[in-house]
């Protein structure tokens, strides 16, 4: 963990994958370019398939978005 934290190494997709596993998150969590967004990556991550295609035609409705 060290040398990923100091850059020696890059994880690769598994090992984030398993990293994501333990800490409770969804992998692009570890792809977030701030902490809003990386609560909302939790959050809808959390969500069940019904729920996130409810959110996505919410927010569809609220603001024109491409299809």
């Amino acid at each position: 963990m060290n040398h990923y934290e100091k850059g020696r190494h890059t994880p690769d997709i598994g090992t984030l994958q398993r990293m994501a596993d333990e800490l409770g998150v969804p992998l692009n969590y570890f792809f977030c370019e701030d902490e809003v967004s990386a609560e909302l990556a939790c959050l809808i991550g959390a969500l069940t398939k019904e729920q996130k295609d409810e959110l996505i035609k919410q927010l569809k409705s609220q603001k024109k978005l491409p299809e």
